[in-house]
């Protein structure tokens, strides 16, 4: 089965997706933007990604490939490209045709930047009623913040994310792999996808906001909880310390999750421990955080035995553990592959490549065969000629 652009220019192997028939235009840049339109790609919309003359900034970030991005090539697969400069009419004129077309657009610029191009909800409401219009901002629509430039690790340091990460008394540390931007993505793909559901009852389509400053806090709602009386300067970190954490082994590290009765019975019995595990003084969770300095030097001495991977398949399903692995490992993780995690796919310029592909699973429309992020410009001749064709026929 194949899925047919509505302009002839995609035609997709494989199922349809809950998204089939669904047309985005995606003028975000960067990871926030850009991943939440792949990730309804995946589920089957035709995405047709609009960059500027000079590109999305994402394609000159650091990387080990000589002739493209490993960061742009991850976070956009599955869409068309395109280059449109929206500083000239005749760009503005070339996507407000594509709008006519579309379902969805969606962009990354900050909220006074719309307005000032002519694209702004509001008069694109006027054009299409029915388009969902999803914006995504560091410090959302309003407020005294929402015309600064946000991106993932400032929303981190500001959110108090960093204060956390880092050790109790030393400084904030960054939590590398933007994880803000990637939430945020997740976000968006699920707003969009409810306002697509609402407009199948209204048939109107409505205005989608996201930012990261709301991602950044909305990851921390278990402890984004401040009770009437109670004082501010509380300890809202949740680590449960002691044992539960990454120790050495033999050789490489492993972390160990022993917070239940059950499965701190189960590392004392594999450790040879089973002293610990009888001890009242170590019984729970917080007295074994408390008692740290006495348990973890025993833990280690048993630890340093076997080596991290060893130690791993000797807990087996009694304790929740895992060796530190590098993101190599994954490509060929038995489990990633039973999962069908990572799949293989052609590139223009780069050739074949393995990366990742739909993370979520639809039992009856698993959406069509992923393909590679588009080169710069790729497909700006054969969408805007297209386009030209069709209005040229409605008109």
């Amino acid at each position: 089965m194949t899925d047919s652009s509505p302009f002839g220019l995609i035609r997709r192997d494989g199922a349809k997706g809950p998204l089939s028939g669904v047309r985005v235009l995606d003028l975000s840049s960067y990871i926030a933007g850009p991943y939440g339109c792949t990730l309804l790609a995946d589920q089957g919309a035709e995405v047709i990604k609009i960059e500027p003359p000079d590109g999305d900034n994402l394609r000159n970030y650091p990387s080990t490939l000589k002739a493209e991005s490993r960061a742009f090539m991850g976070v956009n697969r599955s869409k068309l490209g395109i280059t449109l400069d929206l500083k000239k009419p005749e760009g503005i004129a070339a996507l407000l045709r594509l709008v006519r077309e579309a379902d969805v657009l969606v962009h990354s610029f900050r909220p006074s930047v719309p307005q000032r191009l002519g694209i702004d909800h509001e008069r694109l409401n006027l054009l299409h009623p029915r388009l969902i219009y999803c914006a995504i901002s560091g410090y959302g629509e309003s407020g005294p913040m929402k015309d600064k430039a946000g991106y993932d690790q400032v929303l981190q340091t500001m959110t108090g994310m960093c204060a956390l990460q880092g050790r109790r008394g030393g400084p904030p540390e960054i939590i590398y792999g933007s994880v803000v931007d990637y939430y945020a993505a997740a976000l968006l793909a699920a707003g969009v996808s409810s306002a697509l559901y609402e407009r199948e009852r209204s048939g109107r389509g409505q205005f989608v906001g996201v930012s990261l400053l709301r991602s950044a806090l909305t990851m921390q709602s278990a402890r984004m909880i401040w009770v009437d009386g109670e004082s501010l300067d509380i300890g809202r970190d949740m680590r449960s310390g002691g044992v539960t954490g990454i120790h050495p082994t033999g050789d490489g590290y492993l972390y160990i999750s022993a917070n239940t009765p059950r499965f701190w019975k189960a590392l004392c019995d594999a450790t040879g421990l089973i002293a610990l595990a009888a001890d009242p003084r170590y019984d729970s969770v917080r007295k074994r955080a408390e008692h740290a300095a006495e348990i973890i030097p025993s833990l280690h001495v048993a630890l340093a035995q076997r080596s991290a991977l060893e130690w791993e398949a000797r807990f087996g399903d009694a304790v929740p553990c895992a060796a530190a692995r590098r993101i190599e490992d994954m490509f060929e993780h038995p489990q990633v592959l039973a999962e069908e995690i990572v799949t293989t796919i052609e590139h223009a310029v780069v050739g074949r490549y393995h990366g990742v592909t739909r993370p979520i699973k639809f039992g009856r429309t698993p959406g069509p065969t992923p393909f590679a992020a588009p080169a710069f410009d790729q497909d700006s001749a054969a969408v805007l000629g297209r386009l030209n064709e069709v209005v040229a026929k409605i008109s």
